[in-house]
Protein backbone atom coordinates (compact mmCIF):
# COMPACT_ATOMS: atom_id res chain seq x y z
CA UNK A 1 0.00 0.00 0.00
CA UNK A 2 1.54 3.45 -0.74
CA UNK A 3 1.98 6.13 1.87
CA UNK A 4 0.81 8.80 0.58
CA UNK A 5 -3.26 8.89 -0.71
CA UNK A 6 -6.79 10.05 0.05
CA UNK A 7 -9.76 7.77 -0.67
CA UNK A 8 -12.88 7.60 0.94
CA UNK A 9 -12.54 4.53 2.46
CA UNK A 10 -9.72 1.90 1.83
CA UNK A 11 -11.56 -1.05 3.34
CA UNK A 12 -13.39 -0.80 0.12
CA UNK A 13 -10.27 -2.42 -1.42
CA UNK A 14 -11.43 -6.15 -1.77
CA UNK A 15 -15.10 -4.76 -3.65
CA UNK A 16 -12.77 -3.10 -5.68
CA UNK A 17 -10.56 -5.80 -6.68
CA UNK A 18 -13.21 -7.65 -7.89
CA UNK A 19 -14.19 -4.90 -9.99
CA UNK A 20 -10.86 -4.59 -11.43
CA UNK A 21 -10.66 -8.45 -12.48
CA UNK A 22 -13.88 -8.46 -13.95
CA UNK A 23 -12.34 -5.68 -16.18
CA UNK A 24 -9.00 -7.44 -16.87
CA UNK A 25 -10.57 -10.70 -18.00
CA UNK A 26 -12.53 -8.23 -21.12
CA UNK A 27 -9.25 -6.48 -21.71
CA UNK A 28 -6.60 -8.97 -23.42
CA UNK A 29 -4.52 -6.51 -24.95
CA UNK A 30 -3.93 -4.43 -22.29
CA UNK A 31 -3.02 -7.88 -20.58
CA UNK A 32 -0.37 -8.41 -23.28
CA UNK A 33 0.60 -5.25 -23.12
CA UNK A 34 1.56 -5.71 -19.21
CA UNK A 35 3.10 -8.50 -20.04
CA UNK A 36 5.71 -7.11 -22.59
CA UNK A 37 6.48 -4.35 -19.46
CA UNK A 38 6.64 -7.20 -16.80
CA UNK A 39 9.29 -8.56 -18.94
CA UNK A 40 10.92 -5.08 -20.30
CA UNK A 41 10.26 -2.42 -17.57
CA UNK A 42 10.47 0.42 -19.60
CA UNK A 43 9.06 2.78 -17.41
CA UNK A 44 11.60 2.67 -14.52
CA UNK A 45 12.01 5.44 -12.39
CA UNK A 46 9.55 6.95 -14.21
CA UNK A 47 7.23 9.23 -12.19
CA UNK A 48 3.41 9.58 -13.58
CA UNK A 49 1.18 11.69 -12.77
CA UNK A 50 -2.47 11.15 -14.22
CA UNK A 51 -5.89 12.58 -14.06
CA UNK A 52 -8.52 10.25 -15.29
CA UNK A 53 -12.00 8.64 -14.52
CA UNK A 54 -10.68 6.20 -11.95
CA UNK A 55 -12.48 3.31 -13.21
CA UNK A 56 -12.39 -0.32 -12.64
CA UNK A 57 -10.69 -0.03 -16.64
CA UNK A 58 -8.49 2.62 -15.61
CA UNK A 59 -7.22 0.81 -12.83
CA UNK A 60 -6.28 -1.90 -15.46
CA UNK A 61 -4.38 0.29 -17.28
CA UNK A 62 -2.35 2.02 -13.68
CA UNK A 63 -1.64 -1.73 -12.78
CA UNK A 64 0.44 -1.94 -16.14
CA UNK A 65 2.36 1.44 -15.48
CA UNK A 66 3.00 0.11 -12.29
CA UNK A 67 4.26 -3.52 -13.95
CA UNK A 68 6.45 -1.39 -16.51
CA UNK A 69 8.19 0.29 -13.46
CA UNK A 70 6.19 3.37 -12.81
CA UNK A 71 5.71 5.45 -10.26
CA UNK A 72 2.03 6.63 -10.39
CA UNK A 73 -0.49 9.71 -8.90
CA UNK A 74 -3.55 9.51 -9.79
CA UNK A 75 -6.74 12.38 -9.08
CA UNK A 76 -10.38 11.94 -10.69
CA UNK A 77 -10.86 13.83 -13.74
CA UNK A 78 -14.52 14.63 -12.68
CA UNK A 79 -16.11 14.68 -9.44
CA UNK A 80 -18.72 12.61 -9.65
CA UNK A 81 -17.23 9.27 -11.63
CA UNK A 82 -14.83 7.86 -8.93
CA UNK A 83 -15.49 4.61 -7.82
CA UNK A 84 -14.47 4.50 -4.49
CA UNK A 85 -14.00 0.78 -4.29
CA UNK A 86 -11.60 1.08 -6.65
CA UNK A 87 -9.86 3.55 -5.92
CA UNK A 88 -9.00 1.86 -2.83
CA UNK A 89 -7.82 -1.36 -3.93
CA UNK A 90 -5.23 0.82 -6.12
CA UNK A 91 -3.71 2.03 -3.06
CA UNK A 92 -3.30 -1.24 -1.99
CA UNK A 93 -1.55 -1.66 -5.17
CA UNK A 94 0.83 0.90 -5.07
CA UNK A 95 -0.68 3.36 -6.39
CA UNK A 96 -0.72 7.14 -4.53
CA UNK A 97 -4.60 8.08 -5.57
CA UNK A 98 -6.53 11.60 -4.23
CA UNK A 99 -9.87 10.81 -5.36
CA UNK A 100 -13.28 10.55 -4.09
CA UNK A 101 -16.78 10.28 -5.30
CA UNK A 102 -18.55 13.67 -4.66
CA UNK A 103 -15.84 15.87 -4.34
CA UNK A 104 -16.52 19.51 -4.06
CA UNK A 105 -14.68 22.12 -6.94
CA UNK A 106 -11.94 22.75 -4.46
CA UNK A 107 -11.11 19.32 -3.64
CA UNK A 108 -10.86 18.63 -7.13
CA UNK A 109 -8.25 21.14 -7.40
CA UNK A 110 -6.75 20.23 -4.29
CA UNK A 111 -6.30 16.27 -6.10
CA UNK A 112 -4.83 17.79 -8.99
CA UNK A 113 -2.33 20.23 -7.24
CA UNK A 114 -1.22 17.10 -5.19
CA UNK A 115 -0.52 15.12 -7.65
CA UNK A 116 1.28 18.09 -9.48
CA UNK A 117 3.79 19.20 -6.73
CA UNK A 118 5.40 15.84 -6.87
CA UNK A 119 7.26 16.68 -10.23
CA UNK A 120 5.90 14.17 -12.28
CA UNK A 121 8.42 12.95 -15.47
CA UNK A 122 4.71 12.17 -17.97
CA UNK A 123 1.89 13.40 -17.30
CA UNK A 124 -1.68 11.14 -18.49
CA UNK A 125 -5.07 13.49 -19.15
CA UNK A 126 -7.95 13.62 -19.77
CA UNK A 127 -10.00 16.87 -20.42
CA UNK A 128 -7.02 19.27 -20.11
CA UNK A 129 -7.33 20.09 -16.52
CA UNK A 130 -4.03 18.75 -15.45
CA UNK A 131 -1.78 19.87 -18.33
CA UNK A 132 -3.84 23.52 -17.53
CA UNK A 133 -2.55 23.46 -14.03
CA UNK A 134 0.72 22.16 -15.06
CA UNK A 135 1.31 25.22 -17.49
CA UNK A 136 -0.22 27.59 -15.11
CA UNK A 137 2.17 26.62 -12.18
CA UNK A 138 5.05 26.30 -14.69
CA UNK A 139 5.82 22.91 -13.05
CA UNK A 140 7.70 21.89 -16.08
CA UNK A 141 11.07 20.81 -14.27
CA UNK A 142 11.33 17.28 -14.56
CA UNK A 143 8.52 16.51 -17.80
CA UNK A 144 9.39 14.53 -20.42
CA UNK A 145 5.89 14.88 -21.80
CA UNK A 146 2.31 14.09 -21.40
CA UNK A 147 -0.81 12.50 -23.00
CA UNK A 148 -4.34 13.53 -23.47
CA UNK A 149 -7.47 10.91 -23.78
CA UNK A 150 -10.33 13.54 -25.58
CA UNK A 151 -11.26 15.24 -28.08
CA UNK A 152 -11.99 18.40 -25.94
CA UNK A 153 -8.14 18.33 -24.13
CA UNK A 154 -6.48 17.86 -27.44
CA UNK A 155 -8.38 21.11 -28.37
CA UNK A 156 -6.95 23.17 -25.47
CA UNK A 157 -3.33 21.36 -25.99
CA UNK A 158 -3.86 22.81 -30.05
CA UNK A 159 -4.41 26.50 -28.81
CA UNK A 160 -1.53 26.24 -26.26
CA UNK A 161 0.57 25.36 -29.19
CA UNK A 162 -0.76 26.91 -31.84
CA UNK A 163 -0.06 30.39 -29.39
CA UNK A 164 3.35 29.21 -28.94
CA UNK A 165 2.70 28.56 -25.01
CA UNK A 166 3.48 24.36 -25.19
CA UNK A 167 6.05 23.52 -22.73
CA UNK A 168 6.26 19.98 -23.52
CA UNK A 169 5.80 17.32 -26.32
CA UNK A 170 2.20 15.66 -26.26
CA UNK A 171 0.63 12.54 -27.96
CA UNK A 172 -3.15 13.07 -28.75
CA UNK A 173 -4.35 9.34 -28.04
CA UNK A 174 -7.65 10.87 -28.82
CA UNK A 175 -6.71 10.99 -32.59
CA UNK A 176 -5.76 7.51 -32.72
CA UNK A 177 -7.57 5.38 -34.68
CA UNK A 178 -8.06 2.74 -32.15
CA UNK A 179 -9.31 5.39 -29.73
CA UNK A 180 -11.79 8.08 -31.51
CA UNK A 181 -13.06 5.11 -33.88
CA UNK A 182 -14.35 3.07 -31.34
CA UNK A 183 -14.76 4.48 -27.79
CA UNK A 184 -15.90 7.83 -28.82
CA UNK A 185 -18.16 6.15 -30.90
CA UNK A 186 -18.73 2.94 -29.11
CA UNK A 187 -17.87 3.24 -26.17
CA UNK A 188 -19.89 6.77 -25.79
CA UNK A 189 -23.00 5.69 -27.50
CA UNK A 190 -23.37 2.45 -25.14
CA UNK A 191 -22.90 4.00 -22.27
CA UNK A 192 -24.36 7.06 -22.88
CA UNK A 193 -27.80 5.06 -23.38
CA UNK A 194 -26.60 3.04 -20.10
CA UNK A 195 -26.61 6.20 -18.09
CA UNK A 196 -29.73 7.78 -19.34
CA UNK A 197 -31.75 4.20 -18.57
CA UNK A 198 -30.26 3.61 -14.99
CA UNK A 199 -31.08 7.38 -13.84
CA UNK A 200 -34.34 6.79 -15.60
CA UNK A 201 -35.54 3.64 -16.92
CA UNK A 202 -37.69 5.20 -19.26
CA UNK A 203 -39.09 3.38 -22.57
CA UNK A 204 -37.30 5.25 -25.61
CA UNK A 205 -39.31 3.78 -28.10
CA UNK A 206 -41.08 6.01 -29.84
CA UNK A 207 -39.67 9.48 -27.97
CA UNK A 208 -37.86 12.36 -29.75
CA UNK A 209 -34.29 12.00 -28.79
CA UNK A 210 -32.03 15.42 -30.05
CA UNK A 211 -28.55 14.91 -30.07
CA UNK A 212 -26.33 17.85 -30.37
CA UNK A 213 -23.15 17.31 -32.19
CA UNK A 214 -22.20 14.69 -35.06
CA UNK A 215 -18.55 14.15 -34.05
CA UNK A 216 -17.95 10.52 -33.54
CA UNK A 217 -19.60 10.96 -29.79
CA UNK A 218 -22.83 12.04 -31.23
CA UNK A 219 -23.14 9.25 -34.05
CA UNK A 220 -22.38 6.68 -31.48
CA UNK A 221 -25.24 8.79 -29.51
CA UNK A 222 -27.90 9.02 -32.04
CA UNK A 223 -26.78 5.55 -33.58
CA UNK A 224 -28.05 3.44 -30.74
CA UNK A 225 -30.68 5.75 -29.86
CA UNK A 226 -32.14 4.76 -33.19
CA UNK A 227 -31.87 1.42 -32.62
CA UNK A 228 -33.86 1.79 -29.69
CA UNK A 229 -36.90 3.09 -31.66
CA UNK A 230 -36.43 6.81 -30.94
CA UNK A 231 -36.66 9.49 -33.59
CA UNK A 232 -33.21 11.29 -33.67
CA UNK A 233 -32.84 15.12 -34.60
CA UNK A 234 -29.19 15.84 -35.13
CA UNK A 235 -27.88 19.94 -34.06
CA UNK A 236 -24.99 20.98 -35.79
CA UNK A 237 -22.97 24.18 -36.91
CA UNK A 238 -20.76 22.39 -39.19
CA UNK A 239 -21.92 21.80 -42.22
CA UNK A 240 -20.45 19.19 -43.16
CA UNK A 241 -20.97 16.94 -40.40
CA UNK A 242 -24.77 18.33 -40.67
CA UNK A 243 -24.73 16.87 -44.15
CA UNK A 244 -23.39 13.69 -43.02
CA UNK A 245 -26.27 13.34 -40.57
CA UNK A 246 -28.69 13.71 -43.21
CA UNK A 247 -26.91 11.37 -45.29
CA UNK A 248 -26.82 8.94 -42.26
CA UNK A 249 -31.08 9.32 -42.22
CA UNK A 250 -31.42 11.56 -39.63
CA UNK A 251 -33.16 14.57 -38.79
CA UNK A 252 -31.16 17.81 -38.86
CA UNK A 253 -32.48 21.35 -37.58
CA UNK A 254 -31.35 24.39 -35.49
CA UNK A 255 -31.90 23.64 -31.16
CA UNK A 256 -34.35 26.49 -31.66
CA UNK A 257 -36.80 24.35 -33.35
CA UNK A 258 -35.37 20.82 -31.96
CA UNK A 259 -36.23 22.11 -28.42
CA UNK A 260 -39.76 22.50 -28.98
CA UNK A 261 -40.58 18.90 -29.78
CA UNK A 262 -37.65 16.68 -28.01
CA UNK A 263 -38.61 14.66 -25.56
CA UNK A 264 -34.82 13.83 -24.78
CA UNK A 265 -31.64 16.04 -25.27
CA UNK A 266 -28.74 14.91 -25.14
CA UNK A 267 -25.26 17.05 -26.00
CA UNK A 268 -22.23 16.25 -26.96
CA UNK A 269 -20.47 19.24 -28.71
CA UNK A 270 -17.68 20.07 -26.00
CA UNK A 271 -18.75 23.27 -26.18
CA UNK A 272 -20.44 25.86 -23.89
CA UNK A 273 -23.66 26.88 -23.20
CA UNK A 274 -25.01 24.72 -25.75
CA UNK A 275 -28.87 24.08 -24.47
CA UNK A 276 -29.63 28.11 -22.81
CA UNK A 277 -32.86 29.42 -21.26
CA UNK A 278 -34.32 30.43 -24.86
CA UNK A 279 -34.41 26.59 -25.65
CA UNK A 280 -35.61 25.24 -22.12
CA UNK A 281 -38.48 27.66 -21.93
CA UNK A 282 -39.71 26.05 -25.13
CA UNK A 283 -39.50 22.42 -24.01
CA UNK A 284 -41.93 19.73 -24.25
CA UNK A 285 -43.27 19.22 -19.84
CA UNK A 286 -41.00 16.36 -18.66
CA UNK A 287 -38.29 16.89 -21.23
CA UNK A 288 -34.89 15.24 -20.15
CA UNK A 289 -31.66 17.33 -20.30
CA UNK A 290 -28.19 15.07 -20.32
CA UNK A 291 -24.77 15.52 -21.10
CA UNK A 292 -22.21 13.03 -22.76
CA UNK A 293 -19.52 16.19 -23.43
CA UNK A 294 -16.41 16.31 -21.43
CA UNK A 295 -17.23 19.21 -18.99
CA UNK A 296 -20.66 20.36 -17.31
CA UNK A 297 -20.99 23.20 -19.33
CA UNK A 298 -22.94 22.44 -22.43
CA UNK A 299 -26.56 22.53 -20.61
CA UNK A 300 -26.41 26.57 -18.84
CA UNK A 301 -27.61 25.28 -15.52
CA UNK A 302 -27.23 29.26 -14.47
CA UNK A 303 -29.98 29.31 -16.96
CA UNK A 304 -32.30 26.76 -15.99
CA UNK A 305 -31.95 27.62 -11.99
CA UNK A 306 -33.33 31.25 -13.20
CA UNK A 307 -35.97 29.55 -14.80
CA UNK A 308 -37.09 27.59 -11.95
CA UNK A 309 -39.79 28.51 -9.58
CA UNK A 310 -38.52 25.11 -7.55
CA UNK A 311 -36.41 22.47 -7.84
CA UNK A 312 -36.39 18.30 -6.06
CA UNK A 313 -34.24 15.27 -6.44
CA UNK A 314 -37.05 13.10 -8.01
CA UNK A 315 -34.50 9.84 -8.25
CA UNK A 316 -30.86 9.74 -7.50
CA UNK A 317 -29.62 11.19 -10.92
CA UNK A 318 -32.69 13.17 -11.94
CA UNK A 319 -33.20 16.51 -10.74
CA UNK A 320 -36.62 18.08 -11.31
CA UNK A 321 -37.18 21.78 -12.10
CA UNK A 322 -40.41 23.43 -12.30
CA UNK A 323 -40.08 26.31 -14.66
CA UNK A 324 -42.06 29.82 -13.98
CA UNK A 325 -44.24 28.68 -17.30
CA UNK A 326 -45.48 25.53 -15.42
CA UNK A 327 -43.66 23.06 -17.56
CA UNK A 328 -41.17 20.97 -15.50
CA UNK A 329 -37.92 19.60 -17.57
CA UNK A 330 -35.84 17.00 -15.74
CA UNK A 331 -31.89 17.42 -15.65
CA UNK A 332 -29.69 14.39 -15.11
CA UNK A 333 -26.53 13.63 -13.58
CA UNK A 334 -25.96 17.48 -12.79
CA UNK A 335 -25.48 17.84 -16.41
CA UNK A 336 -21.77 16.41 -15.65
CA UNK A 337 -21.03 12.88 -17.59
CA UNK A 338 -24.30 10.68 -18.14
CA UNK A 339 -22.35 7.75 -18.65
CA UNK A 340 -20.11 8.12 -16.10
CA UNK A 341 -22.73 9.55 -12.60
CA UNK A 342 -25.23 7.33 -13.66
CA UNK A 343 -23.26 4.25 -14.82
CA UNK A 344 -19.83 2.88 -14.78
CA UNK A 345 -18.46 4.60 -18.59
CA UNK A 346 -17.20 2.85 -21.42
CA UNK A 347 -17.19 -1.39 -21.15
CA UNK A 348 -14.06 -2.73 -20.78
CA UNK A 349 -13.76 -4.08 -23.64
CA UNK A 350 -13.52 -0.64 -26.05
CA UNK A 351 -11.24 0.78 -22.94
CA UNK A 352 -8.91 -1.97 -23.81
CA UNK A 353 -8.56 0.04 -27.05
CA UNK A 354 -7.86 3.49 -25.28
CA UNK A 355 -6.38 2.45 -22.43
CA UNK A 356 -3.33 0.63 -24.83
CA UNK A 357 -2.70 3.49 -26.87
CA UNK A 358 -2.23 5.01 -23.33
CA UNK A 359 -0.19 2.60 -22.18
CA UNK A 360 2.23 2.76 -25.57
CA UNK A 361 2.41 6.42 -26.01
CA UNK A 362 4.14 6.51 -22.44
CA UNK A 363 6.37 4.32 -23.42
CA UNK A 364 6.97 6.29 -26.81
CA UNK A 365 7.20 9.57 -25.10
CA UNK A 366 9.64 7.92 -22.44
CA UNK A 367 12.46 6.63 -25.20
CA UNK A 368 12.04 9.29 -27.20
CA UNK A 369 13.07 11.66 -24.26
CA UNK A 370 14.88 15.22 -25.91
CA UNK A 371 13.99 14.43 -29.17
CA UNK A 372 10.57 15.78 -30.00
CA UNK A 373 9.59 19.12 -30.10
CA UNK A 374 6.73 21.10 -27.81
CA UNK A 375 4.35 20.00 -30.05
CA UNK A 376 0.66 18.00 -30.54
CA UNK A 377 1.75 14.72 -31.80
CA UNK A 378 -0.86 11.73 -33.16
CA UNK A 379 0.69 8.24 -32.13
CA UNK A 380 2.57 6.69 -34.73
CA UNK A 381 0.28 4.85 -36.81
CA UNK A 382 2.19 1.64 -36.46
CA UNK A 383 1.31 1.28 -32.95
CA UNK A 384 -2.21 2.34 -33.66
CA UNK A 385 -1.93 -0.52 -36.42
CA UNK A 386 -0.37 -3.57 -33.34
CA UNK A 387 -3.06 -2.46 -31.11
CA UNK A 388 -5.68 -3.36 -33.56
CA UNK A 389 -4.23 -6.60 -34.78
CA UNK A 390 -3.81 -7.46 -30.87
CA UNK A 391 -7.27 -6.65 -30.37
CA UNK A 392 -8.36 -8.78 -33.61
CA UNK A 393 -6.23 -11.79 -32.34
CA UNK A 394 -7.69 -11.96 -29.22
CA UNK A 395 -11.04 -12.00 -30.83
CA UNK A 396 -9.96 -14.73 -33.19
CA UNK A 397 -10.38 -12.82 -36.28
CA UNK A 398 -8.07 -13.67 -38.73
CA UNK A 399 -7.19 -10.37 -41.62
CA UNK A 400 -5.55 -11.22 -45.23
CA UNK A 401 -1.62 -9.56 -45.56
CA UNK A 402 -0.66 -7.84 -48.62
CA UNK A 403 1.41 -10.24 -51.53
CA UNK A 404 5.09 -8.81 -52.43
CA UNK A 405 3.61 -7.83 -56.12
CA UNK A 406 0.82 -6.09 -54.57
CA UNK A 407 3.30 -4.14 -51.95
CA UNK A 408 5.32 -3.28 -55.26
CA UNK A 409 1.94 -2.13 -56.92
CA UNK A 410 1.12 0.64 -53.85
CA UNK A 411 4.52 1.68 -54.14
CA UNK A 412 4.90 2.30 -57.38
CA UNK A 413 3.55 5.35 -59.71
CA UNK A 414 4.72 3.08 -63.09
CA UNK A 415 2.20 0.29 -62.84
CA UNK A 416 -1.76 1.29 -63.84
CA UNK A 417 -3.63 -0.42 -66.13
Amino acid sequence: MSGDFRVRDVSLAPKGRLQIEWAESRMPVLRLISDEFIRSKPLSGIKISAVLHVTKETAVLVKTLIAGGADVWLAGSNPLSTQDEVAAALVDEGAHVFAWRGESRDEYYWCIERISEVMPNIIIDDGGDLHAYIHAKELFKELIGGTEETTTGVQRLRILEKEGRLKYPVIAVNDSYTKYLFDNRYGTGQSTIDGLLRATNILVAGKVAVVAGYGWVGRGIATRLRGMGARVIITEVDPIKALEAVMDGFDVMPMSKACEVGDIFITATGNINVIRAEHMIKMKDGALLANSGHFNVEINIDDLESLATSKRRVREHVTEYLLRNGKRVYLLAEGRLLNLVAAEGHPSEVMDLSFSNQAYAVKYLVENKGKLRNAVYKLPDELDRAIARLKLRSMGIEIDELSEEQIKYLSSWELGT
